[in-house]
């Protein structure tokens, strides 16, 4: 080998190693640089996971709270209601040494009151002011403890029990409650009771639901007494439809057959006649009085909120109670008379809006031919 292949090969080495180090260069930098910018994305991980956890505390979340009592953060006096607005309500007071850990309020709504193991055929719909309370119980006191101590306190205060069950008997009420939100704070481990019950008061009835049952997840809860608190205030109706005078229920006869009246009203969900109604049942009389040949049907309508069965049954009553009226105060033949409910099977407005269903909740008079009876 010549000089010049020597002097050739050896430049050669000598590039392969200067590249070959500034790739080595390159390469720890790149390293370098990755391992920084993960420091820095798990730094801020940390940062947002706190923030958030900040929040959290700051719009009371139960389970931070819990968490710094446990660490000592802050003292147990100050966490001992999870849920914003804690106040129980003045009906129903909380099982001693109880936690409230959520409140939810609706100054009007419909609620589904189970009143029956079948949905179907066990459900009641109220209207009215809705408190939902939900409550961790103390330690060592078990679901019938509790169950026992409720209902004591709502007899006393004048309740009257609706409907009561314990585990398998109550169907499929357990999952109706143990729904949503309801679900994760509950977290039923089937050993549960439940009850409605009712209190009636000049103002509008009040209406309970309490569930209690034993938590079955973990942390804090486990094992403890879960109690959901439904308070409804049922809202009387409003007496706002005029009173249809004789000689026009006469016309409208005449005309359609029929007459339709808003003025005769029932307390809530009952079939008990309200005072109001004393005018147009007045005015019935007076039309009957004055056509002796002419025999009616008085028939019920109710919306289309609630069971079709129980509907039925209540328009029913309804229709029957205006019968009565009529023969026991103005001493009308009962046999010029028919009673008969259709529950919401007639609507005339779509029950989808308040105003659609306070139209269909109406008493219609019904012409009675001899041969239709």
């Amino acid at each position: 080998m010549n000089t010049r292949h020597l002097i050739t090969s050896a430049a050669l080495i000598l590039a392969t190693l200067v590249a070959g180090t500034a790739a080595a260069q390159s390469f720890g930098d790149v390293l370098k640089r990755t391992a920084q910018r993960a420091v820095q994305g798990e730094t801020q991980r940390k940062v947002d996971e706190l923030a958030r956890d900040a929040t959290r505390c700051a719009l009371g979340d139960e389970r931070c709270a819990r968490a710094a009592e446990q660490r000592g953060d802050v003292p147990a006096a100050a966490s001992d209601d999870g849920a914003a607005g804690g106040a129980d309500h003045p009906l129903v007071p909380r099982y001693e040494g109880a936690r409230m850990i959520r409140r939810e309020s609706d100054a009007f709504t419909d609620y589904p009151l189970r009143t029956g193991k079948a949905r179907a055929t066990g459900t009641r719909t109220l209207e009215g002011a809705l408190t939902r309370l939900t409550y961790e119980g103390p330690r060592d006191r078990s679901v019938l403890e509790v169950f026992r101590n409720y209902e004591a306190v709502l007899r006393q205060a004048g309740f009257e029990t609706l409907y009561s069950c314990t585990r398998a008997e109550c169907g499929d009420i357990r999952k109706e409650i143990e729904s949503g939100e309801r679900y994760m704070l509950l977290w039923g481990a089937g050993d549960h009771r439940y009850l409605a019950a009712k209190l009636p008061r000049r103002e509008g009835d009040a209406y309970v639901a309490l569930y209690v049952t034993r938590n079955g997840g973990g942390g804090p809860a486990k094992g403890r007494a879960m109690v959901q608190l439904d308070v409804i205030e049922a809202r009387p109706m409003e007496d706002r439809m005029v009173v249809v005078d004789a000689d026009t229920l006469r016309g409208d006869l005449a005309r359609d057959g029929r007459a339709t009246l808003y003025g005769i009203q029932f307390d809530f969900d009952r079939d008990t006649l309200q005072p109001g109604s004393a005018a147009q049942i007045g005015e019935i009389a007076g039309l009957l009085r004055h056509s002796p040949a002419l025999a009616i049907r008085v028939v019920g309508h109710t919306d289309g909120k609630g069971a079709s069965d129980y509907n039925m049954a209540l328009s029913q009553r309804r229709a029957t109670r205006i019968v009565d009226a009529l023969a026991r105060e103005h001493g009308i033949a009962r046999g010029r008379m028919d009673a008969v409910g259709v529950g919401a099977t007639e609507p005339v407005a779509s029950n989808d809006t308040e105003e659609g269903r306070a139209l269909n909740r109406r008493v219609e008079i019904v012409e009675r031919r001899p041969d239709s009876r």
